[in-house]
């Protein structure tokens, strides 16, 4: 971004820039380009010659709230507006243009990365939503508020899944901001088992895929009873985002997440069929047959160059490829069925039925032709 008091000296300016970029074989797509303007988004802001404004994106939520239908939306919504009556000026003369109030100066700052920085995420049973906020002199003030419903499959997470997407999706939402952080941020969240979350030796694929995003920023994750998570639970339970149904289950294992992370290893390894360690040493079979398999070599290969293939995914750190959240296991007889006896016939699984070990199984892989192979098996 180049900014200047004049245009003569904006002319000046940009020709240096153009001329650095020459030298060096830089190439400026053009329509990507935006030159002489008085004003420009960036970074979540409005920079213009008037100073700095906030991007009206990020409290579209707040404008587009609809007015309360029923006793308990109108609680909600009074409840929000009661976090922040402190800091907003004549509060009880503005209430008929309270949802305004909210969004303009002084209530929404600029964002400072040396200030104490809290996240605040929520998600409901068909929507998520995230406060950030920063603590100054003059107390704690919000930066941005986002929400969204929860996609068709989202529908269908364990509380769990859903409480721990919100965090992703709001990092993922406030990366720009959170990622360069002087200091280590608060992640508040009304679901106690999170707190947890970072030391589990035991997770779900779709989990460890998150873990690894997760392990870009600096943050500590705190409990916070729903009973005191009023700003981002009123964003998320608002009668007027309800999602009707998700899509059909194929199979689903309930899992008390904060009952196994507090067990031992031993014991947390019981609940899922099998010990972590023997899960890893099928790693090396899997990476091998994937690349001897002609479909799944070229969908690697196709990985590789950036191209976006629908559903799957490459694991960086295991080399393995992903369908959605299962980890693809190739047409080999021998690598099934050594996953099939570790998750059945394994002293720790306890010797599951037939459609007890295809739930199992199916949390974790993915193979053409599995309901079958496992009942050739029983």
């Amino acid at each position: 971004m180049v900014f200047c008091k004049s245009e003569e000296e904006h002319v000046t300016h940009v020709s240096t820039v153009l001329s650095r970029l020459r030298a060096t074989n830089i190439f400026a797509k053009a329509s990507k380009c935006l030159f002489h303007a008085s004003g420009v988004e960036y970074l979540g802001y409005v920079v213009s010659s008037e100073g700095l404004k906030m991007d009206q994106a990020k409290v579209q939520k707040i404008f587009n709230w609809s007015p309360p239908a029923d006793l308990k939306a109108l609680k909600s919504f009074l409840g929000f507006a009661n976090f922040y009556h402190n800091l907003i000026k004549n509060y009880s003369k503005k209430i008929n243009s309270l949802t305004k109030a909210f969004t303009i100066s002084p209530i929404l700052c600029n964002f400072d990365l040396s200030l104490p920085t809290i996240l605040k995420t929520d998600a409901s049973d068909y929507a998520l939503d995230a406060v950030l906020s920063q603590i100054s002199d003059s107390g704690k003030h919000p930066i941005a508020f986002d929400s969204r419903k929860l996609l068709p499959d989202e529908l269908n997470y364990e509380i769990h899944d859903k409480e721990l997407l919100g965090i992703v999706w709001a990092l993922k939402c406030w990366r720009a901001f959170l990622l360069y952080l002087s200091s280590s941020f608060e992640v508040l969240t009304n679901h106690s088992s999170l707190q947890y979350f970072i030391s589990s030796k035991i997770l779900t694929c779709r989990q460890a895929h998150w873990a690894e995003f997760l392990s870009e920023f600096h943050f500590s994750i705190t409990y916070r009873p729903g009973r005191l998570a009023t700003l981002p639970d009123a964003l998320s339970c608002r009668d007027n985002i309800y999602a009707e149904r998700g899509e059909d289950f194929i199979s689903k294992n309930p899992i008390n997440y904060q009952k196994i992370i507090k067990q031992d290893e031993i014991k947390a390894s019981k609940f899922f069929a099998v010990k972590v360690e023997a899960i890893s040493n099928l790693i090396e079979s899997i990476q091998k047959a994937l690349w001897q398999n002609s479909q799944y070599r070229s969908i690697f290969q196709d990985l590789g160059k950036g191209k976006s293939i629908q559903d799957y995914s490459p694991h960086s750190s295991s080399q393995l490829l992903l369908f959605k959240d299962w980890v693809v296991v190739p047409n080999d007889p021998t690598i099934q069925l050594s996953i099939l006896q570790k998750r059945h016939d394994s002293p720790l699984a306890g010797h599951p039925g037939q459609e007890e070990t295809l739930k199992i199984v199916k949390g974790y892989f993915h193979w053409s032709g599995m309901t079958q192979f496992i009942n050739d098996y029983e």
